[in-house]
């Protein structure tokens, strides 16, 4: 047999024996024998997806994947770079806002150095603005010194607070116009009561017979002048000429003599007509009413204390008493009329002499009940004295209630001074081409900053007729 000729059966029984012994191989190596694991064939077992295995199968196309991650990365960036440039384009447009804001603000009131300010952030912030749109238009983005290095987080939270910042200016703005519309309207309150007051004084000049202190209703310190002391002065001297004449009734009543009445209160001074005694005796009851005028406690001991007062605390009593009734002051059941008490008191015992009392009363019992302090008289002469009374110590309230510059003084004219218009108002009207002297003071004139409130006087000389 030849040995180079191999017959089929012998063929596969040698395969069959290869496969025999590679598969005890595989048996043995799987034991122990992971030093050899590399150096056997491998099998590869492949997925149902491809997964796994794109490394692989893109090999043969390396260079074009790396280029298109290059793209992809450069989009990227760009995208940040755009949503970096918008928020800071917010950020910019918020701070113009803010800046202009606070530009309106410093207008009024007019402050040059937050004008001067706002105006130069309005102008920085308008410069990075165009710069921005520049890289825009000519798609350069690398923004990054003009953004700050912010990223689009940090640029929204300044473009916030730029928003509240123009919101706290636009709040203080509506504030400080709201304070001058309310100062606006206080200032034409105030202008439509002094309208309404002078209204209510050229009334009272219109109806002298009517005296009413109802104009004073409402009113402040701040606002006291001159015309509500006149207001007050013409109810006193109204409420002055009504208890001389309960007096000259009295009088008449009593069977005095009137020439001789009027001639000791006097007796260097002529009257003309018998009519003009009423001039003798209203200046009489000023003489006593408003003598020590110019002293806060009106030289009275028990009234000692208002030495110590301000004018607030004299306007403040002012107040109290207007509206009081002359029995409510005579009852003794007001605390604030305690000074006004003592003071009608004290006026009664000076200026309603013992004889005159006697002659009108028969006795002296309103003396004695004035005296001792338990009460008042309820007789119509002393209620109307206590009227005046009261009037003229109201008059006195409001005098001391004038602060220091007003200079506030009272004054009377001496006998034989030449009449003058400025200071001087002739209850007589003179005859032609007649310039008399002054004879006496009926009521006293008032000086108030300057401001002249005329005394009344009676003159001497000419042929005089008439009351004015």
């Amino acid at each position: 047999m030849d040995p180079t000729t191999t017959s089929p059966s012998m063929l596969a029984r040698t395969f069959t024996k290869i496969l025999r012994f590679g598969r005890a191989s595989t048996i043995s190596g799987h034991e122990g024998m992971e030093s050899s694991k590399d150096d056997r064939p491998h099998k590869l077992k492949f997925s149902k997806s491809l997964e796994g295995y794109s490394s692989v199968l893109s090999e043969p196309h390396y260079g074009k994947g790396k280029e298109e991650q290059q793209q992809q990365q450069k989009l990227s960036n760009d995208k940040e770079t755009m949503e970096s440039l918008l928020s800071n384009l917010f950020a910019r447009i918020s701070a113009i806002k803010a800046a202009y804001a606070q530009l309106q603000f410093a207008q009024s009131p007019y402050d040059p150095d937050s004008i001067q300010s706002a105006d130069q952030a309005v102008v920085t912030e308008l410069r990075n603005l165009s710069e921005l749109k520049h890289i825009y238009i000519n798609n350069q983005y690398d923004i990054h010194p003009l953004i700050d290095s912010k990223s689009p987080l940090d640029a929204q939270v300044q473009e916030q607070r730029n928003l509240l910042k123009t919101y706290k200016i636009t709040t203080r703005k509506l504030d400080s116009d709201l304070n001058f519309k309310e100062s606006t309207i206080l200032s034409l309150q105030a202008e439509l009561l002094e309208l309404d007051n002078q209204n209510k004084s050229l009334k009272a000049k219109l109806q002298p017979g009517r005296c009413s202190m109802s104009s004073l209703d409402d009113l402040h310190l701040s606002g006291l002048n001159s015309n509500h002391f006149l207001t007050v002065l013409q109810c006193a001297v109204k409420s002055i000429r009504s208890f001389v004449k309960l007096m000259v009734q009295e009088m008449e009543a009593a069977r005095w003599d009137l020439d001789a009445a009027a001639a000791a209160i006097h007796p260097a001074v002529v009257l003309w007509k018998p009519e003009h005694r009423i001039f003798a005796f209203e200046s009489y009851i000023c003489q006593k009413i408003f003598s020590d005028f110019h002293h806060c406690d009106y030289s009275l001991s028990s009234l000692k204390d208002r030495t110590n007062w301000n004018q607030q605390q004299f306007f403040d009593e002012f107040v109290k008493l207007k509206s009081l009734k002359t029995k409510q002051v005579l009852d003794g059941k007001v605390a604030a009329a305690s000074g006004l008490w003592n003071f009608c008191r004290a006026k009664y015992l000076r200026l309603v002499h013992q004889t005159m009392e006697v002659a009108f009363f028969g006795g002296l019992n309103h003396r004695s009940l004035v005296i001792s302090g338990r009460g008042f008289p309820d007789s119509e002469f002393f209620l109307v004295f206590a009227e005046m009374a009261r009037r003229v110590w109201l008059l006195h309230c409001m005098f001391f209630s004038f602060g220091m510059e007003m200079e506030a003084s009272i004054f009377q004219v001496r006998r034989g001074c030449r009449l003058s218009e400025v200071y001087m108002e002739n209850v007589v009207v003179g005859g032609a081409g007649v310039q008399p002297a002054v004879g006496f003071t009926v009521v006293p004139g008032f000086k108030l900053g300057k401001k002249v409130i005329q005394s009344k006087v009676y003159p001497l000389g000419g042929k005089l007729n008439g009351r004015s």
